[in-house]
């Protein structure tokens, strides 16, 4: 093994408690280890572990009852969480580029890191309300574009230059109500989008429902903005559907729990293994496929071993 910092060749030195062999450099007494070959991303965990530890925290199990079921602690699952957000985001980024689509819905979806807006005293930039963008393809499925931010108009325009670089060809697109979506949108896809928004009519709380219970909705109106949308596609269920099954899979979105996410980082990392493990190895019920297969971007069901190995 040669030394990275000086370029020296370094002489063996012993091995580690895993059976791994070591190096010395003589002239800068850095001490290295050989490469982990056939681990996880440098780890001591195998892929195989990986894998299994990341599908359990995707079917809605905590991080401490990952550790009671596999015996493997906490702060390991965590770095098994925060390399496979490293892969499975550039991955997606890399694989959902200029993607033919017909029908796209936008929506936000509202959580929270560490503490709600409400307690944030310090005013700390990662606590605090965490809301997520998701842009999701209508008749495939396919999750285009997310991103985890503010519900505020920077982020807003953040969120859909990663919908323009997703995207390709002119097509209609349909968000809620929120304010800084038309001018978001015409930034960054311009004409190249019939744009509608539903704009939805909550009616007053009823007495003690303030805390928990949302108001109900009493009309949903259909806004135009610019383009030719057509009125029957003017819908965001899909999307909102989309939101119930991160909630209901993804355990630090589950409402009236301790199980919120600490740190920004660790949800941002369940976000995006959740998204690529949605697109490329989750059979959508009524497509009987997954939404990758149906926008034709791949020709198999993957498996979440797959997913964390394939090179982008």
């Amino acid at each position: 093994m040669t030394c990275p910092t000086c370029g020296h060749l370094c002489r063996k030195f012993g091995k580690d408690r895993h059976g791994s062999q070591r190096y010395q450099c003589l002239p800068c007494q850095r001490i290295l280890t050989e490469p982990h070959n056939g681990h996880f991303a440098g780890m001591y965990t195998s892929p195989e572990e990986a894998a299994s530890v990341l599908r359990l925290m995707i079917e809605g199990l905590s991080v401490r009852s990952i550790e009671r079921l596999t015996g493997m602690h906490r702060d390991t699952i965590l770095r098994v969480l925060m390399r496979a957000e490293e892969h499975c985001e550039t991955f997606l980024r890399t694989k959902i580029h200029a993607v033919q689509v017909n029908d796209v819905q936008c929506d936000e979806m509202w959580g929270f890191v560490g503490c709600k807006e409400k307690n944030n005293i310090e005013e700390r930039a990662q606590r605090g309300d965490a809301y997520c963008f998701v842009a999701i393809e209508r008749s495939t499925k396919l999750i285009l574009a997310w991103h985890l931010g503010r519900r505020s108009a920077d982020d807003t325009v953040l969120f859909t230059e990663k919908l323009d670089q997703a995207t390709a060809g002119h097509f209609q697109i349909t968000t809620d109500g929120f304010a800084a979506y038309p001018e978001a949108i015409h930034y960054s896809l311009g004409t190249r989008v019939d744009f509608a928004q539903l704009v939805k009519v909550y009616a007053a709380p009823r007495d003690r429902d303030e805390r928990y219970s949302p108001a109900s909705v009493v009309n949903a109106v259909p806004m135009p903005r610019w383009g030719a949308p057509d009125p029957q596609l003017i819908c965001t269920s899909h999307v909102e559907r989309q939101n119930l099954s991160m909630r209901m899979q993804l355990r630090r979105l589950t409402r009236l729990t301790n199980a919120f996410s600490k740190k920004w980082d660790n949800l941002k990392s369940a976000l995006a293994v959740y998204f690529g493990y949605y697109n490329f190895c989750r059979v959508h019920q009524t497509l009987r496929v997954t939404p990758a297969i149906e926008a034709g971007l791949t020709d198999h069901v993957w498996a979440m071993q797959e997913l964390l190995t394939e090179m982008p």
